[in-house]
């Protein structure tokens, strides 16, 4: 049977339409950590960017501003924060990449499957038509990874992977390291130009014949003048003034662009984690107000779930994972017709589902 005014579904009484032949049996389901990686031309382009772009940035840092500044202390305890923050990014952006996102068992909405479930009156199973799995609440598909994802906020090109309820903490924690390196790198960039701008790019100039014409028409001595131009072993660069200049702009035009990135970005996972509300799940809800919102003691289970328990500094430890959820039993499977999906669903949607409360429904999504 077909709800005329439903946008989304196709609702049909009974599971023959499954075509069980179509979806084969999901596999033995590896063991925990097994490696996720996404095959997109697209994705890994990016990836390969964001390391490009983090070793560009860790190449002037160490080498145009801090191993040949004469103030070793300042070198000493910056170049360890930097690379520190910059490894800790990079260890981000690889635990967000590898690992499930929290992909719902493909191919598992067989005929049989369904049928074992024993679905009561009241009650639906949403089956994904693009993956042939059985869709849990919050769950949604990617046509990327070609997979249903529980609470998919949205798929990252930058991390070649979606954001979901396993990695989520990967992803916020590399968006908070990336802000930080950037920043970092934009405060040396501006000490770099105040310290050194007076001193040693003046000799560095005198060195290269950029200032020879007014050396010569200066009011020096003729031993002065017949005296070769040197640079002093302590300066602010190894490479010319103009190539430190063009390597430095890059940097601050990189740093900047990365620091408002993903400062955005970071505040927006923030807020979903506190609202326990998905980007896809906003974007559906569009311009209403939540029905549900949550309490104090809600939003603080969602953080531990999501960060791996309360407070610590395991929160910021990019190789500590998040609380994984428990396997879903067969009720985990299994919605209630009056609350398909409490979460995006306009109110007109489920008044026209609730009315089907009387029989059981195997529900296209």
């Amino acid at each position: 049977m077909l709800i005329p005014t439903h946008h989304f579904r196709d609702i049909e009484r009974k599971p023959v339409y499954l075509q069980p032949e179509k979806c084969v049996p999901p596999p033995y389901p590896g063991p925990a950590g097994t490696m996720w990686f996404i095959r997109d031309g697209c994705g890994i382009a990016c990836a390969i960017v964001t390391w490009f772009l983090v070793l560009y940035a860790e190449f002037v840092v160490l080498f145009v501003m801090l191993i040949p500044s004469r103030d070793y202390v300042y070198s000493v305890i910056n170049g360890i924060l930097f690379n520190l923050l910059a490894f800790l990014a990079l260890a981000s952006h690889c635990r967000a990449m590898l690992t499930d996102p929290g992909a719902v068992p493909k191919g598992n909405a067989t005929k049989e499957f369904i049928e074992s479930l024993q679905l009561k009156p009241g009650q639906v199973v949403y089956k994904c038509p693009k993956c042939c799995s059985i869709k849990p609440d919050r769950a949604h598909h990617c046509s990327v990874c070609k997979r249903c994802i529980r609470k998919m906020d949205h798929h990252c090109p930058w991390v070649n992977n979606c954001v979901g309820e396993n990695n989520q903490k990967y992803f916020v924690l590399f968006t908070m390291y990336i802000a930080l390196i950037s920043l970092h790198a934009l405060v040396m960039v501006g000490l770099h130009f105040l310290r050194c701008f007076e001193e040693d790019w003046t000799n560095l100039l005198q060195a290269y014949g950029l200032a020879r014409e007014a050396a010569a028409g200066a009011q020096l001595s003729l031993l002065e003048k017949e005296q070769p131009l040197t640079v002093s072993p302590a300066e602010c660069s190894y490479f010319s003034p103009p190539t430190t200049v063009i390597l430095l702009i890059l940097l601050c035009f990189e740093g900047l662009l990365f620091l408002i990135f993903t400062s955005v970005m970071f505040g927006t996972q923030v807020h979903s984690i506190c609202t326990d509300e998905t980007g896809i799940e906003r974007l559906k809800r569009k311009h209403q107000p939540r029905e549900h919102q949550g309490s104090w003691e809600t939003v603080r289970e969602t953080v531990r779930e999501t960060f791996g328990g309360d407070f610590s500094p395991n929160w910021f430890n990019p190789f500590s994972g998040p609380c994984h959820p428990e396997l879903l039993n067969d009720g985990g499977w299994v919605r209630q017709a009056e609350s398909l999906s409490g979460h995006g669903e306009t109110s007109s949607e489920r008044l026209q589902e609730s009315k089907s409360e009387d029989s059981a429904e195997v529900t296209d999504e």
